[in-house]
Parts: C-alpha cells; structure tokens; sequence
C-alpha cells in the first residue's frame, strides 16, 4: 500500500470512537475527584491524544524515500521529546491523583518501561558510533578518487585504486550485519553520560578489520539483545479497562498513550540503526479507538514490509542512508575491481560518478548523524529527568512533613 493511501484515513483520526473518553459524565461527576473539575481534566487529555494523533500522522504521511531516512529519525525523536514533555505536564497537573491507587500502580509501570528504554538508548548510542567510523572508511575513499585529491587533471593510478579498495573491503566486512560479523566483540561499558574517546583495540587477530572500525567503548553487555529489551519494554502493555479509565478520572489513558509512544519509538530506532541482536518481531495490539492508533500501526507495517524486502532483508540497519552507503560503495567496488591501467575515458566518467554519489551519502551523514546522537542523548537524560522528579513526588507523597 503505497504512502498516499494513508493520508485518506487522516481526517477522521481525531474522530475515531472515543468510547474510553470520556467517560460518562454522570459517573465522573460521582466520583470525589481530587483534581480541579473533571471538564477541564477531560479536556487535557483529549487534547494530549489528538496531537500525539497529529504528530504521527505527520510521520506517517512521508513518501518511501524518506522513512527512515536521517531527517525521518530525528523528527521521531523530537516527536517523542514533545510527547514526553506534555506527558509529564499532565501528571504534574494531576499530582494528587498520581500518588493513588491504582494511577500509583500503572505510573511505576511506565517508569520500569523508561527504565528498560535506556538500554536501547545506549545500544543506538553505540550504533550511531559505528556509522560514523563507516564514514570515516567512505571519506578515504573519497579522498583516494575524489576531485580534491587529483582533480582529474592526471588519470587516476593504481595507488590511490589500491587505498580506495582497502577501504570499501574494510566497509564490507563492517556492515555485515551484527549476527554474522563477531558479537563477541561487544564490551560492557555503562556511561552513557561521558563519552569515551579513549577506545580500546581488539587483540583477536580474526577479527583485525574488524577492530578498524568498531569501538569496544559499547554500552550494552555482551549478552544484551534489542530485540527481549523490546520485548520487556512491550511486556503487559494492554489499553486500560473502562473500570481503570473511571477510577483515575481518565487519566489512564495518556499513561497508556505514552507507553505505546514509547515502545513504537524504541522499536523505530532498533530498526533503522545497528544494534546488538536486533529484532523486529514485536507485536503493537493498539485497540483502533485510540485516534493516534492508525498512524502508529501504519509506519509498523511499513517498516516491517521495508525490511521484507530482498536487499533489505540481511541488513545492519534500514536507516536509508545506510542502504544508499551499502549500494554506492557496492558499485564503487566492483568498477574499481574491473578497471584497466591506463583509464579510458569512458571508466574515468564512470568513477567521476560513482564517487560523485558517494559524496553525496557523506554530506547527509555530516549534516544529520550528530545531530540525531545528541537528540538520542537528550532522550535518554529526559527520561532519567521524568522518572527521578515522578519518584521525588510519589516519596514526598507517601511521606508528608
């Protein structure tokens, strides 16, 4: 179902039965609410559903070829930074209600996912890194057959063919992806907060190239695995029950809300960036009358169909410039293989090309890559935030001065 075939279901999004909000008017107002009128609460959280509803529509109206691009993933994030944002107003709004049961019960659930999301931070952390020395192997190659080294002035030569071909084989084995290329290689380091510039080097002779461009400063433990971390993050995530929705005057459903937002996020960015055993069978069970259901289960199957697909399958990565790196340097590779000395004309025009695209995959790297490091970094601290002011307010709250 090609993209466009979504955005006839946006109109009616915010319309979509509403039959957990709100709840019977006559049952709230029955109710001994501690919070300030339920209209205006009623109101706060409609209001919270119809732009989490916006936001991901937004995402999921993009063409083919820009999910899970660079600029897509960064305005993931930003979507979720929002979310988590206006989250965390609604339960600071409704702080009496929060600190009882059973909206006690199901926020310190919503804390053990956040807390389970960290990890995933810290993998995607780690696998950011590993595009970036992929980079740093496509930025010799551009510099061994690019217009700044020789300028074309002269035919390219063996040598600088030799140093671009050295390269793309040491870019090959690295973008293997992480079940065939040595898991072993993964070394437990937890500090995501400093960043470890000072690395370690593998002494395993097997896996020398390897050690090229892989960073042993990883932040997950040998054993770690994305995919029972998604699952984990998933675990008894179910939409509230009408007697829950009426017990925290509805306040249920946001907490519901953002720990779908959450786990869909988590498993977006396992999907597009290199991590340690990823996996993307995760089930989303998002009943349809929530309004932001039909865009979250829509971008799911369409990234699970984008890593259906025959070149994407083996994949480290589906991020889109990772595909368009694998392809270019490919290409690249196999015309440096098959060229004669002297060039002709026609094989030099050819590499001209071939490197020109290549260029280009290295200029949205260097736009976005750092960019989308520091907003996985600014995810990761805003959760640590959320939960340590929500554990400070449940602490002052079950022990009053």
């Amino acid at each position: 179902m090609p993209a466009t075939d979504y955005q006839g279901t946006s109109s009616p999004l915010t319309n979509i039965g509403r039959s957990l909000l709100p709840v019977r008017r006559d049952q709230v107002h029955a109710m001994e609410s501690p919070i300030g009128g339920s209209a205006s609460n009623e109101a706060e959280i409609e209001s919270f559903q119809r732009q989490v509803a916006d936001r991901f529509h937004d995402l999921a109206s993009v063409p083919s070829d820009e999910l899970l691009s660079l600029p897509w993933v960064r305005k993931l994030l930003d979507v979720f930074l929002c979310c988590q944002e206006e989250f965390r107003v609604i339960l600071f709004n409704n702080i009496a209600l929060v600190k009882k049961p059973p909206m006690d019960r199901l926020i310190a659930d919503f804390y053990e996912r956040t807390v389970k999301a960290l990890d995933v931070c810290n993998a995607i952390r780690d696998g950011i890194e590993q595009i970036r020395q992929w980079q740093k192997l496509l930025e010799i190659v551009l510099c061994a057959l690019g217009d700044s080294n020789v300028g074309y002035q002269r035919s390219l030569g063996e040598g600088q063919f030799r140093r671009a071909r050295k390269a793309l084989i040491d870019l090959a084995i690295g973008m293997l992806d992480e079940k065939d290329s040595g898991q072993a290689l993964a070394h437990r380091n937890r500090s995501f907060g400093r960043h470890n510039t000072s690395g370690s080097h593998s002494k395993d002779h097997h896996h020398r190239s390897l050690g090229h461009f892989r960073s042993l400063s990883w932040s997950v433990s040998r054993s770690w695995s994305a995919a029972r971390q998604l699952q984990a993050i998933g675990n008894n995530l179910a939409a509230p029950r009408g007697n829950e929705v009426l017990a925290t005057n509805g306040l249920a459903v946001p907490v519901y809300t953002m720990g779908s937002v959450l786990l869909f996020v988590m498993w977006a960015l396992v999907a597009a960036i290199p991590c340690q055993d990823r996996g993307l069978q995760v089930h989303f069970n998002v009943p349809r009358q929530f309004p932001w259901s039909a865009p979250i289960l829509w971008l799911h199957e369409r990234i699970l169909e984008e890593s259906k697909k025959r070149d994407r399958k083996n994949a480290c990565g589906l991020l889109r410039e990772i595909y368009q790196m694998e392809k270019c340097s490919r290409l690249l590779g196999e015309l440096a293989d098959s060229v004669q000395f002297p060039l002709s004309e026609d094989k030099e025009r050819e590499v001209k090309q071939r490197v020109k695209e290549l260029e280009q995959v290295l200029d949205a790297l260097k736009e976005d890559l750092e960019p989308l490091e520091k907003q996985v970094r600014e995810v990761f601290h805003r959760i640590v935030r959320s939960r340590t002011e929500g554990l400070d307010s449940f602490a002052r709250g079950h022990n009053p001065e």
